[in-house]
């Protein structure tokens, strides 16, 4: 029996060897791990679809009402898996927005707000998808409100996870910094890429040291095709002031707290502008409610959703 128990412990002893090695040796199929078991527990499937010029990578699942998931500058489809886990009951898109992620970059085109807006149309339509509640985080925020003005017929509901676009009396910290000319959603080294994780969380998730080189060396390999998408969308001048009395759908407005990135006092204004408005704010909560407060932002998202039907 000694023996038998001996030889189990150097078994786990070997694989557990075996694993950390792994995990040093081939850090980059270990986070790919990561990110497919957190799409699995969303009952996410990445899939493509060519529209016009565009190849667009999106993940999808569930079954019932639509819900798009828009992610952020910079950002990707894999900002959502976390939320989406707990939105059961619904059929979930969450695309690479043109020109970020895995989807396409055309030099030759334009990614300003309005060309995104009508990428996002054609996509939908190629999907065929008719009515759908409609949600996005910063400047996929401002994606969605702007889609939501210009196509109020197709979407049900919108939520706006501080979204861009939206004046506020105190400036962020992401605005103070790049008045001073330095812009940390270009972020090239690990100092940088600590000090934006500072921004956007107001507790940073641990992330080992493997995974933290793949994630700036990812920013890196997009920087030229996101300052190009940054220029074209002009987010400086950018407003949503326009837009947003022509929303015809009801819209929950999300916000951090402590959101350095785009200040939480562009609540009033959204509030003011929009015909019908419910808001939530996530305490001791940065600027991506559904990364750090995942289940807690659902649950509000899930609660808004529910109230509407």
């Amino acid at each position: 029996m000694k023996n038998i128990l001996k030889y189990g412990l150097l078994v786990i002893v070997a694989v557990v060897v075996l694993l950390v090695a792994f995990y040093y040796l081939f850090p980059e199929s270990v986070f790919k791990m990561v990110i497919n078991g957190q799409r699995r527990s969303a009952d996410l499937v990445k899939k493509e679809v060519q529209v016009d010029d565009h190849k667009i990578v999106y993940l999808e699942g569930g079954k019932g009402e639509t819900v798009i998931l828009l992610h952020g500058f910079g950002s990707n489809k894999d900002s959502w898996p976390m939320f989406a886990k707990y939105l059961k009951g619904y059929h979930l898109v969450i695309p690479d927005i043109p020109g970020f992620g895995e989807s396409s970059q055309v030099t030759a085109d334009d990614y300003g707000m309005e060309s995104q807006v009508a990428r996002i149309n054609r996509f939908v339509e190629v999907l065929k998808l008719d009515k759908f509640h409609m949600a996005g985080n910063s400047m996929g925020g401002a994606l969605a409100a702007s889609y939501g003005a210009k196509h109020s017929e197709r979407v049900l509901t919108l939520a706006l996870l501080a979204p861009a676009g939206i004046p506020s009396q105190k400036k962020s910290e992401l605005v103070i910094q790049m008045e001073k000319g330095r812009n940390l959603l270009f972020a090239g080294n690990a100092k940088d890429y600590d000090d934006l994780l500072a921004l956007i969380f107001v507790k940073p998730p641990p992330i080992p040291a493997p995974f933290k080189k793949i994630l700036i060396a990812y920013m890196a390999d997009h920087s030229k095709f996101d300052k190009k998408i940054w220029k074209d969308w002009q987010p400086e001048k950018f407003s949503l002031a326009p837009a947003l009395p022509l929303i015809e759908s009801p819209v929950l407005i999300m916000w951090g707290d402590q959101d350095k990135i785009v200040d939480v006092g562009g609540v009033a204004f959204l509030e003011k502008y929009l015909k019908t408005s419910k808001t939530v704010i996530l305490t001791d909560t940065g600027h991506t409610p559904m990364m750090e407060k995942p289940e807690e932002s659902a649950k509000s998202y899930l609660s808004f959703l529910k109230e509407k039907r």
